[in-house]
């Protein structure tokens, strides 16, 4: 025998009808019959021509914005995001010894929080596949948006030199071994260089060892000695994720024909100032680029950012490179900016870079960056092999050995070692 439908229901449905409204079913099969029964006075009077109906319309709509307050089910819950930072895990149906995998989560996929456990989260990932990962392995969106923010106040920086990393590295938020870290590069990534900074190198262990340290110590000892600074790239991938990279990891992009006259320095960026013909290179297309190069003693830590400028131009008799110009030591700093200027019959290449103007230098406490607080740039032209100073700023340039500063120079391979 058919049931028969619930008076309730039907006469808060008929009584809907009449005046235009309708209930969700769902809504009067879930508990709300009473809310819909005690509207029904409210819902007659409106429905009267001949009363004012702008004060009730006013409270019907003051109850349907109580209604979703009143029931867990129209309550739409709040989730947090949390972003892979390990390379990649595997979400597990239980925090326990013996687990089953659900999934598959890999760097950056974001996850969406259901349940905060100790030391596990339980996340739900885009295609619904829902299980427990470790919560070290992942960052929270404040520190997923401070890596966004990092890369959109950088977007316009210059490019001080292109770098290729020599392993898997991660991207920092700051320089640092212990900094918030996010996104992970493959080894043989390319990546633009942007700012160099030195930060003291600070491990784990280090951090454990300190306290030991300070309580050792006793009246008439030394200070014990700080850490060693080590050097930090601020960098940007192919997609424009930026970040810190250890530079310990990152080899400047230098060309090999230039980069085997290093002789005991490090490169810390090359240009391309133009290229010449010499129909016996075997060059494409017979074209010889010509640089100039900037590089540094093979130390961290330094206050400067390279100490020497090098050009390197093609000799057409001996079909080789050689030093145009070398100005050394200096105290340099990036970036190197390669333009043209007007010269009879077209234009010549320029390159123009910045030194101390004093020693007063501004190093920024947050990343470790040091900048010049009196900068000078530094402006010379290149008129077929020569190199000739220009610009506004023609005052002289401190150096170690000012005879050797624009005394030209063939450029030598440098000698290799082999690594101990």
């Amino acid at each position: 025998m058919p049931t028969p439908p619930r008076t309730g229901n039907r006469r808060a449905e008929n009584c809907c009808a009449e005046t235009n409204f309708t209930f969700p079913r769902r809504v009067l099969s879930s508990g709300r019959m009473l809310l819909a029964m005690l509207l029904q006075p409210f819902i007659s009077f409106v429905s009267s021509p001949r009363r004012s109906k702008a004060p009730v319309l006013s409270l019907l709509l003051l109850c349907f914005l109580m209604l979703p307050s009143g029931c867990s089910r129209f309550r739409l819950e709040h989730h947090d995001m949390v972003y892979v930072s390990a390379r990649r895990m595997m979400l597990r149906d239980r925090v326990a010894a013996v687990s089953e995998r659900v999934a598959q989560v890999v760097n950056g996929q974001p996850l969406e929080v259901l349940e905060h456990g100790r030391r596990f989260l339980k996340v739900k990932t885009a295609n619904n596949q829902i299980g427990w990962i470790e919560e070290r392995a992942v960052i929270d969106a404040k520190t997923h948006e401070a890596f966004l923010q990092l890369a959109r106040q950088h977007k316009d920086d210059p490019v001080v030199a292109t770098a290729i990393l020599n392993n898997d590295l991660y991207m920092h938020l700051l320089p640092g071994r212990q900094t918030d870290r996010f996104y992970l590069l493959a080894g043989n990534s390319s990546v633009q260089l942007l700012a160099r900074a030195s930060v003291p190198k600070v491990t784990a262990n280090t951090r454990a060892q300190a306290p030991a340290k300070a309580a050792a110590q006793t009246p008439g000892q030394s200070l014990p000695q700080p850490p060693p600074l080590e050097d930090w790239w601020l960098a940007r991938d192919a997609q424009g994720d930026t970040g810190w990279l250890l530079a310990w990891d990152v080899n400047v992009d230098v060309p090999d024909a230039i980069g085997i006259y290093a002789e005991g320095q490090r490169f810390v960026g090359s240009y391309l100032l133009n290229k010449v013909f010499d129909p016996e290179a075997s060059t494409p297309g017979h074209e010889v680029p010509q640089y100039v190069t900037v590089l540094a003693p093979p130390k961290s830590g330094l206050p400067f950012d390279f100490d020497q400028v090098r050009v390197f131009t093609w000799s057409l008799r001996h079909h080789r490179y050689e030093t145009a110009f070398r100005l050394h030591p200096i105290e340099g700093y990036l970036p190197v900016r390669v333009t043209t200027e007007p010269a009879p019959g077209g234009s010549v290449p320029a390159f123009s870079f910045q030194i101390a103007g004093s020693p007063n230098l501004n190093t920024d406490p947050a990343t470790g960056i040091t900048r010049p607080a009196a900068p000078r740039t530094i402006a010379y032209k290149m008129v077929d092999t020569q190199v000739l100073r220009t610009g506004s700023d023609l005052g002289p340039i401190s150096t170690g050995r000012p005879e050797d500063a624009n005394k030209p120079h063939s450029a030598k391979p440098a000698k290799k070692h082999r690594r101990r």
